[in-house]
């Protein structure tokens, strides 16, 4: 009797982007999350230049250890390439070794450019490899925040003031005056709270749009919403159901003035979950995050971020379609507050990536 073959997961992590280091830490958190008994992991790095080598997945190489960032470089493993050809699903080795036998499904744990913005997602249906996460599309419109409000906005979702200054353009006197003060200026197509700056004088604004646009050429200045910061995972519902969305998490930034990067991933934060919100504002989120998900196209799973004002306005900051999957992540503890723990979300997101598979749906 011959044992059943395991499910061949192709965990890829790093890329280009600015985001390479906490990409690596969710992919350390899933790689510990997989059942052995049904997955085999194929741990795939990607250097800041953009090479593929087959990772050693080292869970403990891939942690943030003394506030020093994990990274890929091009001795972490031999060179790989996967081509985007849909009769062969090998992951070709370049060193003179065998090649892997073909990958049922990625799990592209991507943040940022090159991998969560659409990048991937069109090379895997090229190949024609099932991928956890949202489409082409969806990734791509997520991932700009000019489009996930314009798409959040069409479809009823209140979204806050915002101006947006593509490459060679300055805020005009009257969006200044639209916007008032203070302003937050931040990369339109970035994540985990690089690029940021808050502004409180417009003398400083040109320095915080030069910033911005050492990431991207295109930058939203976005009034500042005062409230709380409240946050809702969404999962794909099971075996073609409706999407779910969790309970809520509440970020308490404290002594930090907002939710930068170090607070998120080096300091750390307080939070609550579930959010010590009214039962009315927790459904009114929840509804928020669930329409968002579908106003984009979203499937697998997002992590959508609000405000909430003193006087219970809702308004939606971001979607990220590939969240942060580290263990003080807020998808995996906001999911695990609801009853779903981290090994189940993880086998869930694959399960439902091997039942969509690629093409139109």
């Amino acid at each position: 009797m011959t044992t059943p073959r395991k499910t061949r997961v192709a965990i890829v992590f790093g890329g280009r982007s600015t985001e390479h280091a906490i990409s690596c830490v969710s992919a350390g958190a899933i790689l510990g999350a997989l059942d052995p008994d049904q997955y085999e992991a194929v741990p795939v790095g990607i250097t800041r230049e953009g090479r593929w080598v087959l990772a050693s997945g080292d869970t403990g190489q891939l942690a943030i250890r003394d506030q020093t960032l994990p990274e890929i470089t091009a001795a972490s493993g031999s060179s790989v390439v996967l081509a985007a050809d849909p009769t062969v699903t090998e992951l070709i080795v370049q060193d003179g070794l065998p090649s892997l036998d073909g990958v049922d499904v990625v799990f592209p744990v991507l943040h940022g450019a090159y991998g969560e913005d659409g990048t991937i997602q069109g090379m895997l249906e090229m190949a024609g490899i099932p991928y956890v996460g949202a489409n082409v599309f969806a990734s791509a419109a997520a991932m700009d925040k000019e489009f996930t409000k314009k798409l959040a906005a069409a479809a009823g979702i209140p979204v806050g003031p915002y101006a947006v200054l593509r490459a060679g353009v300055s805020l005009s006197e009257s969006d200044k005056e639209r916007l008032g003060l203070p302003v937050f200026v931040k990369p339109s197509r970035a994540g985990s709270s690089t690029g940021i700056t808050k502004v409180t004088d417009w003398a400083d604004l040109d320095t915080a749009v030069a910033k911005a646009r050492q990431i991207d050429p295109k930058v939203l200045v976005e009034a500042a919403v005062v409230g709380r910061e409240i946050e809702c995972g969404v999962l794909e519902g099971e075996a073609g159901g409706a999407a779910e969305a969790s309970l809520l998490a509440e970020i308490h930034v404290d002594d930090a003035e907002w939710y930068d990067f170090e607070t998120k991933y080096l300091v750390g934060s307080r939070y609550s979950i579930p959010a010590g919100v009214s039962e009315d504002i927790a459904r009114r989120v929840q509804d928020y995050a669930l329409r968002t998900f579908d106003a984009l196209d979203c499937a697998g799973l997002a992590r959508v971020d609000f405000f909430v004002t003193d006087s219970g306005e809702v308004f939606l900051n971001e979607i990220n379609t590939m969240p942060g999957m580290t263990p003080t992540s807020m998808f995996p503890m906001m999911w695990a507050a609801t009853g779903l723990e981290y090994p189940k979300v993880v086998d869930r997101l694959i399960r439902t990536a091997l039942r969509r598979g690629t093409g139109l749906h």
